[in-house]
This record gives C-alpha cells, sequence and structure tokens, in this order.
C-alpha cells in the first residue's frame, strides 16, 4: 500500500496542542476523523513529536489506497472538521495545508522492505 511521510515544524510551544489534537482525534472526533480517512482508503495514520537541535517537529506517516486524493480533500474539504482539522494543523505548524506552494517538499530518498 502505497504510504507518506511528512515533517512539519512544531511552532514552539504548541507541543501541547499537538498532543490534545492527537487526543481529540483519537478519542471524542475518532468517528469524524475516520470518516474523513474514508474516501482516500487511508488503513493508518501516526502522529510523533520528535524534538531535534533545529526544534520540534511533528511527524505524520500514512498508509493510503490514493494520498493524492487524501490531500486533495485535506486541503479543499469544506465540511467543519476538515476546516476544524486544517485550522489546528496550521496554528501547530504554520503550514498552510491550502496552499500548495506552501506545502512542505517531499522527495522519498529511500523505500527499502524485506
Amino acid at each position: 500500500m502505497p504510504h507518506m511521510n511528512l515533517a512539519m515544524p512544531v511552532i514552539p510551544g504548541k507541543e501541547a496542542d499537538a498532543r490534545r489534537v492527537a487526543g481529540e482525534i483519537s478519542g471524542a472526533r475518532r468517528a469524524e476523523f475516520s470518516a474523513f480517512q474514508a474516501p482516500s482508503d487511508t488503513s493508518r495514520e501516526t502522529w510523533t513529536l520528535q524534538e531535534t537541535p533545529a526544534g520540534t517537529f511533528l511527524l505524520v506517516w500514512f498508509d493510503a489506497v490514493d494520498i493524492q486524493k487524501g490531500l486533495e480533500d485535506l486541503a479543499t474539504g469544506d465540511d467543519e472538521f476538515t476546516g476544524w482539522f486544517r485550522t489546528q494543523i496550521h496554528e501547530i505548524t504554520g503550514v498552510d495545508l491550502t496552499d500548495p506552494d506552501g506545502a512542505p517538499s517531499i522527495e522519498t530518498l529511500l523505500d527499502w522492505s524485506a
């Protein structure tokens, strides 16, 4: 299954907000998050905070049958949950997921499996 990795900088002091949002989508907003993931057939997503000398990063990894659809839905969806989710990511990382030119660029260097 195709997968994608993203690393987004966390605005200093927003680490607790990242934990809160992850908790909400794992808990009270789990059904909405699952419904959001369904059109792209996303089967798994992980979030990790990584502290580095350059600051803290939010590492997002996910498996999806249609990664492009998932990214497009995230950028253009106009339902309440998608708007809320985009706003949370923007407030935590400063990344505007509606702006293709402002989104993090991704280059896969190695994809090894046994």
